[in-house]
């Protein structure tokens, strides 16, 4: 008998950091049981460099990331989805599109890697950090039983994991 593959859509306002590092996360590391998406409200049109170095440098695929909006998931052919989790303030304020089929939603809010001021090396460590927290979360969130609760409490569990202060997972 295989298990239910559950959708998920990460957003930003960008996706070009958070959202793209959120989805390659997921998709590297939660095997079949889900499949993940990004998408922004306004679009940077590119994934950020700093991303792409970061996720190559850990052997996670990049070939299929890209910045694109969040329309794209609004359409008939889109995918369903049934978690929607929003990775930064910007996008947890927007008024997003009407999902169909009512998915799941939390905000899990961290830094903007790519507002990173400094050298270089000062932004990589940025990234790396966010990249740590982002994951961190994604790991308590695949450790949940989907499939043995109802709506409601994987709703309270997913706001919980977004009020854990980052570092703390």
């Amino acid at each position: 008998m295989s298990e239910r593959i559950y959708n998920v859509l990460f957003l930003c306002t960008g996706n070009s950091a958070r959202s793209i590092m959120a989805e390659a996360i997921l998709n590297t590391t939660a095997g079949n049981r889900f499949r993940a998406w990004s998408a922004g409200s306004q679009p940077a049109g590119a994934v950020n460099p700093l991303t792409i170095e970061l996720l190559q440098s850990i052997d996670y695929p990049v070939d299929t990331l890209r910045s694109k909006s969040w329309d794209e998931f609004g359409q008939p052919d889109a995918p369903a989805m049934d978690f929607i989790i929003t990775v930064c303030d910007n996008a947890a304020g927007e008024v997003c599109p009407v999902w169909p089929g009512h998915p799941v939603s939390a905000h899990w809010g961290f830094e903007d890697p790519a507002a990173a001021l400094g050298t270089e090396e000062k932004k990589r460590q940025v990234f790396e950090k966010v990249f740590r927290q982002i994951s961190n979360r994604i790991h308590v969130f695949i450790s949940l039983p989907i499939a043995m609760l109802d709506k409601t409490a994987i709703q309270h569990e997913l706001r919980q994991i977004g009020q854990t202060p980052p570092g703390e997972h």
